[in-house]
Order: C-alpha cells, then structure tokens, then sequence
C-alpha cells in the first residue's frame, strides 16, 4: 500500500522543521495559530505530520515566525549549514 502523501519520504522533515521554526520566534502553538488565524489544533497538527502544509502556508508561517521564507526554504533543503 502506498504511503499517504504527508508520510511520504521527503516530507518528512517538514513537521520537525516548521516546529523548529516556531520555537526558534518563541511561539506557542496557540500564539501561531493566532498569528494565522487558526486553531492551536491546526499547528499541532502540520508540526506532526498529521495535516500537510502546501507552500503558501509554509510562507505565511515563516513570515509568522519572522522567518524569510528564502531562507527557510534553503535551510530545509540543507543548503545553508546552520
């Protein structure tokens, strides 16, 4: 049976990454999910793996977290060695 699409391989290191992120702007998950107008259930969810984010939310979350997501998106794909 084939994997569903947020448990895929690559995607894999998303959740860890945008819970990263959120921790690195000393959010909570409810004040991100504030931020964004959302529930603190819906964060949970996306930093587990549990919801897929697709790349304008990866965008709003950054800019949420005081993250340019440029640079966000290189970190994630290894290219900037933090």
């Amino acid at each position: 049976m084939p994997q569903k699409a947020q448990h895929a391989r690559p995607y894999r290191v998303v959740p860890p990454f945008l819970r990263q992120l959120r921790e690195e702007a000393e959010l909570t998950q409810r004040a991100l999910g504030d931020l964004l107008g959302k529930p603190q259930s819906w964060v949970h969810n996306c930093e587990t793996g549990n919801r897929r984010v697709d790349v304008t939310e990866f965008i709003e979350w950054c800019r949420a977290c005081g993250a340019k997501p440029t640079v966000a998106v290189a970190r994630l794909a290894g290219e900037d060695r933090r």
